[in-house]
């Protein structure tokens, strides 16, 4: 019988054996008890667009100081907002934190996976605010998100963090065990997470050939943080971002060296300093 481990399960999160091999290989997550999110949970409704189609609901989770610039920290996939419950519960200073569950992922809707980065980036860009800036961090999957959202509203974001970002769409391969995932029989009882993560896993080449041409369009300064043994997005997503970020008036790349792919979780504090930094970039 093929061995196949715990990380290819998890990068290729297409099957029935993904989610119950996630469930075993002890991926990391936040030390704050998922249950002290509750009473910081909001809602908001998307609007499903010109074509008539039901607006979708967005969950978040918001804390600190509500005046103050807004963090707003995008998940990977799959993935939920709690997952940045250590942020949440304990806020950097000078920031309001909202988390979002992004579209087909948590509490937010739809059922159904969406696949598009434009989709996407317009759940983040309902959470921007008008009359105060932002910063965007997006980890993993979360980074192309974050990225085309400061494209598309350059005016309303001071600064991106690309945290182990997937961003090069020659990087990515489609594992087998995704394509077995997605038959009909197998996708019917898979749980919604592992189910709609594999979608976009799917469908995130095209959609990366698609924002290479969007990431010349962002103008704030950019903070790249990347771990260097990081075995699910690779290490050389770094000199991708920095050669297409033309526009950006500051690009700086913190390299981690022996740093793997959950930094949320593994490299609290350097988070935490990418995002103090984050806050005094300016061009």
């Amino acid at each position: 019988m093929m061995r196949v481990s715990c990380k290819t399960l998890i990068r290729a999160a297409g099957i029935i054996a993904a989610a119950y091999g996630m469930m075993a290989c002890g991926i990391p997550g936040p030390s704050t008890p998922v249950e002290a999110m509750a009473s910081l949970r909001r809602t908001l409704a998307l609007n499903g667009g010109s074509n008539g189609a039901e607006p979708i609901m967005i969950s978040y989770l918001a804390a600190g100081d509500s005046t103050a610039p807004r963090l707003i920290l995008i998940h990977g996939t799959p993935g939920t907002a709690v997952g940045w419950a250590d942020f949440l519960a304990d806020p950097p200073p000078g920031v309001e934190v909202v988390a979002l569950d992004r579209p087909g992922f948590g509490e937010s809707g739809p059922d159904g996976a969406m696949t598009t980065l434009d989709g996407q980036a317009d759940a983040v860009a309902a959470l921007l605010p008008e009359d105060r800036p932002s910063i965007l961090l997006g980890h993993s999957m979360g980074g192309p998100v974050a990225a085309l959202a400061a494209a598309r509203y350059p005016e309303r974001v001071r600064s991106l963090i690309l945290l182990a970002a997937s961003l090069d769409p020659a990087l990515e391969v489609v594992h087998p065990l995704q394509r077995v995932g997605d038959w009909a029989p197998v996708r019917a009882v898979l749980p919604r997470m592992i189910r709609n993560a594999n979608a976009e896993l799917l469908d995130l080449k095209p959609q990366l050939e698609a924002l290479r041409a969007e990431l010349p369009l962002i103008r704030c300064p950019v903070l790249i943080v990347h771990g260097t043994r990081d075995d699910l997005v690779p290490f050389s997503n770094t000199a991708y971002a920095a050669t297409n970020l033309t526009g950006a008036c500051l690009v700086e790349t913190i390299a981690l060296e022996g740093a793997d792919h959950f930094l949320p979780w593994d490299a609290v504090a350097v988070v935490r300093a990418a995002i103090a930094r984050a806050e005094e970039m300016r061009c």
